[in-house]
């Protein structure tokens, strides 16, 4: 349920109607990864296909649930309507810290691995992680718990274009990174995750042997 949450904090938000209903919603282009967290709430909401307006964006997917008390669950953990630039950290258990993380990196964050300085002698092969989001309140406070799971040394930089922040692990806090979200007290056999993220950092750890 963690993951959701971390998930939910990155491509979520709660919306209420001109009738006054409440509704929580997750909308995405992994139709597969939302069909797990549909499956982990244990909910039989069906799952809405949003066309593109243009040619250049995929279609999506959306889970709609109707649910005052879910709702006021969020607010509780600190989520309101309109989250984008007040986003903060829940108050999520230790215990649970590394799904939360999980969660928010598959929906605001990315990895990418290869080989820098490639017209130089010492080029060499590197990995990168970022976390993005509207609020620094939010990155920097993820900074600091992550701070003490030895995931150090990110750099917290606001965008060019001045809309949003980013949180960056370089070679050593990306491995640290990989292990804490993907090996930190967590059962493999009820993991979920976007593969293809993973496969990122399992390709860069198999390339540097």
């Amino acid at each position: 349920m963690a993951y959701v949450l971390g998930f939910f904090s990155a491509d979520g938000y709660i919306t209420v109607n001109r009738r006054g209903g409440q509704f929580w919603c997750i909308q995405i282009t992994d139709r597969n990864l939302l069909e797990k967290i549909k499956k982990i709430i244990g909910s039989g909401h069906k799952i809405s296909i949003r066309f593109p307006r243009k040619s250049t964006e995929r279609k999506s997917y959306r889970l709609q649930i109707g649910s005052v008390e879910m709702c006021n669950d969020l607010r509780s953990l600190g989520f309101r309507e309109k989250k984008t630039l007040n986003l903060s950290v829940p108050n999520v258990p230790e215990k649970y810290f590394s799904s939360f993380v999980r969660g928010y990196f598959d929906g605001d964050g990315n990895v990418w691995t290869g080989y820098v300085h490639r017209k130089r002698k010492s080029q060499y092969l590197s990995i990168q992680t970022v976390f993005t989001s509207c609020s620094k309140n939010f990155l920097e406070t993820l900074r600091t718990r992550l701070e003490k799971y030895a995931v150090n040394k990110g750099v917290l930089r606001k965008d060019v274009s001045g809309n949003y922040y980013r949180l960056t692990y370089s070679i050593n806090g990306s491995i640290k990174l990989k292990d804490f979200m993907y090996n930190h007290g967590v059962e493999t056999s009820n993991m979920i995750f976007l593969k293809r993220k993973k496969n990122i950092f399992d390709r860069y750890l198999t390339m540097r042997l």
